[in-house]
């Protein structure tokens, strides 16, 4: 009697277990994910080989359950977001995943550009208009705009990219009135918005959306860049990094294990990123010897000081190198004696 209370039990508790499992809760869950070698993914036609490797890091997300928010609560580099902290609400898992892979497209397109205008390659980036990735609730772009719609006029003027249309927003006051036109489901439309305040400055005029430039690039010699489904920006400065040393006869990583992360700019600046410190975590468990931190030009709680407070914590032996620009990247890496 008493075996068939403790299956019958037991048999509960596995079945509630399952259905646990399957129930989420309103929140993201991330921890370290791992670091990744990029030769793999990036193939300059005819490029060089190298001794060393640079590598992408990555920070693995997914929706809570009770299990997993459960085990976030007490892990150290694992950490908890609200749903609206990741992705607005009236967007849906597959609206986020095409915001983020999208972002990653740009990024790869940048990296290329930065990387064969370093090496005196041919290369060509086109504008195409500019992407909306994201509506914020309540300020003035909100029924206006939509996530897909790709920018291309305003007021008239055609739109070269995401920074000269917020240049073009900025220098204009709350209240003003903007004409869009734009792209959507493959029809021509116009829109007319009155600016509102900037969601990070009150005192600046908004709109309320994040931009993305849609660019054609064409290049010389052609890449192939395979990055399946890696989303978001934030391997910018490691993919220009791998591409500019396949196309050099030298070998920049000179024998060592490069990860590192950052966004770049057209103008090779490296620019924050989140979850820094689970990229430490995963770059160290990954046995990497150098790790390049964006370092916002030494603003205080930059990526770059995440990064030494994280290094500090785990013990990792892993060089940790601030960098404002892609060069100073290759400086440090041409200033390096190659690894015994």
């Amino acid at each position: 009697m008493k075996s068939k209370y403790i299956m019958r039990s037991l048999l509960i508790g596995i079945v509630l277990a399952v259905i646990l499992n399957f129930v989420t809760l309103p929140y993201y869950v991330t921890r370290p994910g791992d670091a990744q070698v990029l030769r793999p993914l990036v193939t300059v036609e005819d490029g060089y080989e190298d001794e060393g490797s640079f590598m992408l890091t990555t920070v693995k997300m997914g929706k809570a359950n009770i299990f997993t928010y459960a085990i976030a609560k007490v892990s150290e580099y694992q950490n908890i977001f609200p749903i609206n902290q990741i992705r607005s609400e009236d967007e849906s898992d597959e609206e986020y995943s095409y915001r983020q892979l999208h972002m990653m497209e740009s990024s790869k397109e940048t990296a290329i550009k930065i990387a064969y205008e370093k090496a005196g390659k041919e290369v060509e980036m086109l504008s195409k208009g500019v992407y909306v990735f994201s509506v914020k609730e309540g300020l003035a772009a909100e029924g206006k705009l939509k996530i897909g719609d790709r920018i291309t006029h305003i007021d008239g003027e055609a739109t070269a990219t995401a920074e000269n249309l917020m240049e073009f927003v900025g220098e204009k006051s709350i209240g003003d009135e903007i004409v869009l036109t734009f792209d959507r489901d493959e029809k021509e439309e116009t829109t007319t918005i009155t600016l509102g305040e900037h969601p990070e400055d009150p005192n600046r005029a908004g709109l309320g959306i994040s931009l993305l430039t849609d660019y054609e690039i064409t290049m010389n010699p052609p890449i192939t860049i395979n990055t399946a489904q890696i989303g978001g920006p934030s391997a910018g400065l490691m993919f220009s990094l791998e591409i500019y040393n396949q196309l050099l006869e030298e070998d920049i990583a000179k024998g060592y294990q490069i990860a590192g992360t950052g966004a770049v700019n057209e103008n090779g600046e490296v620019q924050r990123i989140g979850g820094i410190a689970q990229k430490i975590v995963a770059a160290d468990k990954s046995g990497v010897d150098i790790f390049f931190a964006p370092n916002e030009k030494g603003a205080e709680g930059s990526n770059y000081q995440e990064a030494i407070v994280a290094a500090e914590d785990i013990k990792t032996t892993m060089k940790i190198v601030p960098v404002d620009t892609f060069d100073e990247a290759v400086e440090y890496l041409e200033q390096l004696d190659p690894k015994s």
